[in-house]
């Protein structure tokens, strides 16, 4: 039996998804795009959903779990927000979505008409800004969180606090990380990042010829300052592997790419 071939190009898409295809779609088009199988994403958008979408593409997809390092007044909504929405919070995930119960996916029971008790999790808020329009039963949201969060929850959440319901008319996924919609592309008009840029969120470290040969066996180091995880590279700049702290005087590698 053959072995599959290995990937020929490696790096990190910032791909701009439509509304109206899934995550795995935008997957299928890059995969054509480039011509490469070992394609993968990180954070999942919802079809209705458009935005910021990161798309790894050979040793990238190694990387992706680094990628994952808002008719009542405006006060109201405000205070609901304030006191409820933001910061650490439970969260319940709601029936459509990706979870699994089971060995079966969530979205899939739903559209059965099955409803499963799903158990909350820790998510954080880092902000949630609204802002009134025109409409006096319309606001605009702005919500910065960690990966894993429901967006489309939180509004459901909010309409609850006040007493109603409420729901998103659109969802857009403004930025990941520091990877925002400016540098994001369509699906077919994929270009790549290198590996070290794919981590520009993290601290890179340099190091010369003899650590590098250390890093490549997969080599405990001396840590760095800081707590990691830390991008370490050759000294031309290109990426060995991903560190993560063992302890205090030690690090110890999480991803080691392979060598060309």
């Amino acid at each position: 039996m053959s072995r599959r071939k290995p990937a020929a190009i490696h790096g990190l898409a910032v791909i701009d998804k439509p509304a109206g295809i899934t995550s795995h779609d935008v997957v299928g088009i890059v995969r054509r795009t480039l011509g490469e199988r070992r394609v993968g994403h990180a954070g999942t958008l919802d079809p209705d959903a458009t935005g910021v979408l990161l798309v790894g593409v050979g040793n990238a997809t190694r990387l992706l779990r680094f990628l994952t390092v808002s008719a009542v007044s405006a006060a109201d909504v405000s205070r609901a927000v304030d006191e409820h929405l933001v910061g650490p919070i439970m969260q319940v995930p709601p029936m459509v979505s990706a979870l699994k119960v089971d060995g079966r996916r969530l979205h899939e029971l739903a559209r059965e008409g099955i409803e499963v008790e799903r158990q909350p999790r820790p998510v954080t808020v880092h902000h949630f800004d609204v802002e009134p329009t025109d409409d006096p039963l319309v606001y605009r949201i702005d919500v910065g969180c960690s990966s894993g969060t429901y967006v489309r929850t939180l509004a459901a959440d909010l309409g609850h606090l006040l007493g109603g319901g409420a729901h998103l008319r659109a969802l857009r996924r403004t930025a990941c990380g520091s990877f925002t919609e400016a540098e994001a592309r369509p699906p077919a008009e994929a270009g790549l990042l290198s590996l070290s840029e794919a981590l520009r969120d993290y601290p890179h470290v340099a190091v010369d010829a003899e650590v590098a040969t250390r890093v490549g066996h997969g080599r405990s180091l001396p840590a760095w300052d800081g707590d990691g995880p830390w991008a370490v590279c050759d000294e031309a700049g290109d990426l060995l592997a991903v560190y993560e702290r063992a302890s205090a005087e030690l690090a110890k590698p999480a991803v080691v790419i392979p060598a060309a």
